[in-house]
Parts: structure tokens; C-alpha cells; sequence
């Protein structure tokens, strides 16, 4: 009687490893993640791993890329333009202080890229295309503000971005440590509530002219 033949999935066993790297990376960091651990947790072993990936660093260069595919496919499907401008500001803003919340395994990822100093995103050309269209978003919405008489004009979009990440993810990566110093978690729902509303008014005042 002939054997039954396995079937190859070559997608689902590159998935698989991808998402088991993606955990044992944010948790660990590149040193700390165990190859024989990953591939332990993708149901395959590690020479299926350097077949797909090459290496662990190009797993984890392969784990920031999905991560960041992953952020910027759902902010692709924000529809922002048929907004009014503040409306389209207060809803992008929202949907990045609640991703990073949902998705605290991307800030884990990028603190440990950043003990490396960008060596593996640096190497990579596909996230940087990732972060072009909600700049170019961004732009639109900054624009039609200032044309609309409701926005300064004088918003660089690139430094917005930044500080708006910034307010979502300062909070989160330092989560610990301020309930540890401050005695207050900034995680809890009322407390994360307040300071929803705290940071959105802050933007918007930043960013509305003094007639409007």
C-alpha cells in the first residue's frame, strides 16, 4: 500500500513562521528570539526557516515589513477624503492611537529596532514605500484645511505625522513605568478616555487658525 503523500504549503509554513517570528521578536527581541523556538511554534523546523528567510535577521527584517504592511493596509482603508477637515484629522488621529493599542506588539518591535539603530529597516525599501500614501493622505487633509480657512497653512505633513504617532505611542511604550513613577495606568479605559480626548484637542488646537 503506497504511502498517502503530504501535501506542500509553502504560503501557509511562510506565514505560519512569519507569525510565530512576530511573536517571539516582540517579546524577546532579535538576541532574546530562539530560531528552534520559532520554528517550533510554526509547526515546521528551522531548516524550512532559513529556506524561506535566508537568516534571523532577514526574519526579522521580513517580521517589521509585515508589521508595517499591516498598518498601512488598514490605513489605506480610512476614507478620509469625503471628510470635513477636522472630522478627517480627528478620525486618522483615532485610528492611530487605537491601532497602536490593538497592535502593541508593533511597538515592542520597534523599540528593538531602535536598540539597533534602524539597522534592518534601513535595509529595507519596502517599508518605506509602505509610510507614502497616509503622508500623501495627510497632505490632502492639511490642505483642504488650509484652503477651507480652518488650518494653519504652515503644517509641515511629515513632522505632523510624527508628533501625532508620538502622543499614542509615548503613552504606550512607557506604560509601565509611568504606573510605576506616576502611580496611575494611562491604560485603563477612563483614564485611556481622557487622555483620547486630551490629545485630540491638543492637535486640533495646534492646527485651527485663530478666526476659526
Amino acid at each position: 500500500m503506497n504511502e498517502p503523500k503530504i501535501k506542500r504549503d509553502p504560503e501557509g509554513t511562510r506565514r505560519r513562521i512569519l507569525s510565530a517570528a512576530a511573536e517571539e521578536f516582540a517579546n524577546g527581541g532579535l538576541s532574546g528570539a530562539r530560531v528552534d523556538q520559532i520554528a517550533r511554534r510554526a509547526l515546521t523546523n528551522e531548516r524550512m526557516l532559513y529556506y524561506y528567510f535566508g537568516s534571523k535577521e532577514q526574519l526579522f527584517t521580513a517580521v517589521l515589513e509585515q508589521a508595517f504592511a499591516c498598518l498601512a493596509d488598514a490605513e489605506r482603508q480610512l476614507d478620509l477624503d469625503g471628510l470635513e477637515p477636522v472630522d478627517a484629522i480627528t478620525r486618522l488621529a483615532h485610528f492611530i492611537w487605537n491601532y497602536y493599542f490593538e497592535h502593541q506588539d508593533l511597538l515592542r518591535l520597534l523599540n528593538n529596532e531602535n536598540l539597533h539603530e534602524a539597522r534592518y529597516i534601513k535595509n529595507s525599501s519596502r517599508i518605506n514605500e509602505m509610510m507614502s500614501p497616509v503622508t500623501s493622505m495627510l497632505s490632502r487633509i492639511l490642505r483642504r484645511g488650509a484652503e477651507a480657512g480652518v488650518f494653519r497653512n504652515d503644517v509641515d505633513p511629515l513632522r505632523f505625522y510624527v508628533t501625532l504617532s508620538a502622543l499614542g505611542y509615548y503613552v504606550l511604550s512607557n506604560r509601565y513605568t509611568l504606573a510605576a513613577i506616576l502611580g496611575r495606568d494611562f491604560t485603563e479605559p477612563e483614564e485611556r478616555a481622557e487622555v483620547l480626548r486630551l490629545s485630540t484637542d491638543m492637535v486640533l488646537c495646534y492646527l485651527r487658525t485663530k478666526a476659526s
